[in-house]
């Protein structure tokens, strides 16, 4: 990769070259919930998460996923030759209900076939040329990773875990309920069944000490076959677990100046494997629900901030990385 060409290596630029053409995702929202919302391994969620924060306003669970997708075409229409993949976001879109076990996680025959109904019927959409599967790593089965499998041979599948950290102590901290080592066996048996893998990753979680925690993740990452990689900052949301900590203590938890996190991000983009397609780097949740840090700024805007401060750095993906 030639720091003077690119900087990275655009996740939307390798979807235009495989279709041919823009291709746009559209969330959907399937009526999922998680582990550790619904007591199977705790309550709550997330310390930071309150899904409303992040969901498009056409993602409502009583309309049907087709209506859905629907919806999102319409929102994205002013793209007139696009293709689409139905994007299952909200919640763990391979979990029906919990099994009573803390250990390991199964699907009754029912649940599997209601799971495959949904992500059926978004595919069953003409303008919809795949699906991406949000999830955690520890609610997916060697059973629905073979019907993927064979589901990737027809269509673009991508399965995306919450990673959210390389780092048990944090995923602990902020109630993650499962381990970094789930996370591992989960893409290790994705990608060595041929299905396209998904990581996300949050900067600047509690406890975590900079640049070393980015760093330190962009390395195990950078270990796992991974295709494509979500970046994201810390927020604080309301309604969430974490604001009402800070809110009571807002010393304890350090947030990024905006020119702090790209100058971290560069760091670790450039200790990254190069292959490794970015889709994105920052979440700008709507000002109702934002308590901070408020940088007040779109991501198109943000990216050309990245790339321009890149440059200037002779920066580019992989540049420090040692395989």
């Amino acid at each position: 990769m030639s720091p003077n060409i690119l900087t990275y290596n655009k996740y939307a630029d390798a979807l235009n070259e495989r279709f041919g053409c823009r291709v746009q995702k559209v969330s959907v929202n399937a009526g999922f919930t998680c582990p550790n919302r619904d007591g199977s391994k705790g309550k709550g969620g997330c310390i930071y998460c309150n899904n409303r924060s992040f969901s498009p306003p056409y993602c409502n669970p009583e309309s049907s996923i087709s209506s859905q997708i629907e919806e999102g075409i319409r929102f994205f229409s002013k793209y007139k030759s696009q293709k689409y993949i139905a994007y299952f976001q909200s919640y763990t879109n391979t979990y029906v209900r919990g099994n009573g076990s803390t250990d390991s996680y199964s699907i009754s025959d029912s649940d599997f076939e209601t799971l495959v109904a949904k992500y059926d019927e978004a595919l069953r959409h003409p303008q919809v040329v795949g699906i991406a599967v949000g999830t955690r790593p520890d609610c997916v089965t060697e059973r629905l990773l073979d019907y993927f499998a064979e589901l990737s041979a027809k269509y673009y599948v991508l399965v995306e875990y919450g990673v959210e950290s390389t780092d048990n102590r944090t995923l602990e901290v902020i109630n993650r309920g499962h381990t970094f080592e789930d996370s591992v066996w989960a893409i290790n048996e994705t990608a060595r069944r041929g299905i396209e893998v998904g990581a996300h990753l949050i900067l600047g979680l509690p406890g975590e000490e900079q640049p070393a925690a980015a760093l330190r993740h962009a390395k195990e990452m950078s270990l796992l076959p991974i295709d494509v990689l979500k970046i994201h900052q810390l927020q604080i949301i309301r309604n969430t677990v974490l604001c009402d900590r800070y809110m009571l203590a807002p010393d304890r938890y350090p947030l990024f100046t905006l020119e702090e996190y790209i100058e971290l991000l560069i760091d670790f983009i450039e200790n990254l494997r190069p292959d490794i397609a970015l889709d994105r780097f920052i979440s700008q949740s709507p000002s109702e629900w934002l308590v901070a840090p408020n940088w007040n700024i779109k991501n198109f805007e943000f990216v050309h901030k990245l790339e321009k401060q890149m440059l200037q750095r002779h920066a580019y993906q992989g540049k420090k990385f040692v395989g």
